[in-house]
């Protein structure tokens, strides 16, 4: 914690009190940042009587929170703590989210504070042109996969990058829901979607217990397409197999360059 310029340490629970006292924590704080009741309740606008009373209680409002340690010249964050095995921690590393763990046995995300939430990042999927051009003009709505992470959130960008022998990022879509099925479902469900013949979905699947339906949305075309030399000497950028994450760096030049994509 830093306030007024100086480091101090987090108060430990044993500090102050086995139960979870908060005002008697934040007290201590004040103590520690060398200003008397009095002065604190002038900066709040608030009586001394009232200030007295907002140490002395177990429970405080986030807002009285707040306004008490801005007066101290401090900010206010809260931060839910994860050990590793809870499954939003497997769930980051699989979205391949940006974060970074405290150590390898905790992660923590800012709940309230100058911090934002880890984004999400853009998706790249490897198509054959033939189905490429089924997505932009809007005939083929959902992308197959034998695997995808089911915690990439509802609006993220799906760029659409055409195989060999295009070898073009030339397209860009919406994600809407992902369903995690058996391949006979996604077919009976979504077969008129994929615009793939029932021969060609069957190889692909083989005999995966469970495979994936990819809803695309709002797809079009890119203003210019980018060519596979170009995206190597910009972005470093390899054709995945199936599917990657796009850089920061990528999403910044389609969005000035080549397409309005969602912010």
């Amino acid at each position: 914690m830093k306030i007024a310029g100086k480091v101090f340490e987090p108060l430990s629970m044993s500090a102050v009190d086995t139960d979870a006292h908060i005002g008697r924590r934040l007290k201590e704080i004040r103590k520690l940042a060398g200003l008397s009741q009095a002065a604190l309740a002038v900066r709040l606008n608030i009586g001394q009587a009232a200030l007295s009373r907002m140490e002395n209680r177990r429970d405080i409002l986030v807002s009285s929170l707040r306004d008490y340690l801005a007066a101290l010249g401090a900010s206010l964050r809260v931060d839910a703590h994860f050990e590793d095995k809870a499954a939003i921690v497997s769930s980051l590393r699989e979205a391949d989210f940006y974060f970074e763990p405290v150590d390898e046995n905790q992660l923590v995300l800012p709940i309230i504070g100058d911090d934002l939430f880890p984004p999400h990042r853009d998706v790249v999927f490897s198509i054959k042109p033939e189905y490429c051009n089924k997505i932009v003009d809007g005939s083929k709505t959902i992308e197959l996969r034998r695997r995808f992470p089911m915690s990439v959130p509802a609006g993220t960008t799906a760029l659409i990058y055409a195989t060999s022998p295009t070898r073009a990022l030339l397209g860009i879509a919406v994600i809407g829901q992902i369903y995690r099925q058996a391949p006979s479902d996604i077919w009976d469900a979504f077969s008129s979607q994929t615009c793939i013949r029932r021969k060609d979905f069957d190889t692909y699947f083989g005999d995966l217990a469970c495979g994936y339906a990819i809803e695309l949305k709002h797809a079009r075309r890119l203003r210019r397409p980018l060519g596979l030399t170009e995206l190597r000497n910009r972005f470093s950028f390899e054709p995945p197999q199936s599917f990657l994450y796009a850089t920061p760096q990528m999403r910044e030049a389609l969005q000035y360059e080549c397409a309005d994509i969602p912010h």
